[in-house]
């Protein structure tokens, strides 16, 4: 992830589990990468002179497909995607399970490979960066060892960027400013500090007494 989002510059990483299970696990990368290492200032106070954080995101495969897949094959962004799935699937249905592997693989093997089409609307220019992650099961061992790894890697990649981790001081401020305006709407008035959202605040509360 360093090297797509710091080397090569590109902002965002898509996570897209082949497996029902692990479908939270975009939203729990989100707040580990995003909220870790999106900083601007380095440990020693500096502002970095380069890209921290990439925009984390993804959906599980099934739904994916459908939704955001036409964008990673051909849209003119490169996003970087990240597979994970399991050798042995939860349930008992093992031939969906393959199937659901097979869709995995293919989208894998297409996005690095592309296709020549017979005109410009079908073409695939392939070369897109993806990895693929294969747990044996999904157990409390295993589940527990990729998310250590996930951890670790967000540890490293701070390290590597000169930025602090463990601070969280943007989502601070938000939440100093929503006891502000929290305060506001229980009193039916904007405070004057609100100087940017004080008409809207206003309009807010003008539609809430109606």
């Amino acid at each position: 992830w360093f090297m797509n989002s710091v080397i090569h510059q590109l902002p965002t990483v898509a996570v897209v589990p082949y497996s029902h299970d692990l479908g939270r696990l975009p939203a729990f990368l989100q707040q580990l990468v995003m909220e870790s290492n999106g900083k601007g200032v380095e440990s020693d106070g500096t502002a970095v002179a380069h890209a921290t954080s990439p925009v984390v995101w993804g959906e599980s495969g099934t739904n994916g497909q459908h939704a955001f897949f036409q964008m990673l094959h051909q849209g003119t962004q490169v996003v970087p995607v990240e597979f994970v799935s399991t050798v042995v699937p939860m349930g008992h249905d093992a031939l969906a399970h393959d199937l659901l592997i097979a869709n995995m693989f293919a989208q894998s093997e297409a996005l690095a490979t592309g296709r020549k089409g017979v005109s410009s609307h079908r073409d695939f220019p392939g070369n897109r960066p993806s990895s693929v992650l294969i747990l044996d099961e999904l157990t409390p061992r295993r589940v527990g060892s990729l998310l250590a790894m996930y951890e670790h890697s967000v540890a490293v990649q701070g390290w590597l960027m000169g930025v602090n981790s463990f601070d969280q001081f943007g989502v601070e401020l938000g939440k100093e400013l929503a006891i502000d305006a929290a305060h506001s709407i229980s009193q039916g008035a904007a405070h004057t500090s609100q100087t940017l959202t004080h008409p809207l605040m206003n309009w807010f509360l003008e539609k809430k007494r109606r």
